[in-house]
């Protein structure tokens, strides 16, 4: 059984959160959990935010036991970019894209 949690439009460039989601598969839940507390950086923030989400999904949704989980994946999927406009030299206008995107991790329960 497969249990996901979504974190959407989250204010990250996905090549910046997806550094950090290459280490999470095949990690116990709980352990990635106090992997990503001690990472200073807003995707470790927000990937741990997430997992989070995906345990308490697990244990309140399917009665399963936390210390059981394993990560199945991390995927971080890019979203749409705000568009905007910074004023250069002699009168013109560089765009500027602010990135979005998705983070979704799926759990499972390990075969112990």
């Amino acid at each position: 059984m497969d249990i996901v949690a979504y974190t959407k439009y989250s204010r990250i460039s996905a090549r910046k959160a997806r550094e950090l989601t290459r280490e999470l598969p095949g990690r116990r839940a709980n352990e990635a959990l106090e992997l990503l507390k001690f990472i200073p950086r807003k995707a470790a923030r927000l990937l741990g935010k997430t997992l989070h989400s995906a345990v308490a999904n697990a244990e309140n949704n399917h009665n399963l036991n936390s210390d059981d989980l394993v990560i199945k994946e991390a995927v971080v999927e890019e979203g749409p970019a705000f568009r905007r406009f910074k004023a250069a030299a002699r009168g013109s206008a560089k765009p500027i894209r602010k990135r979005t995107s998705h983070l979704r991790i799926v759990l499972t329960e390990s075969s112990n």
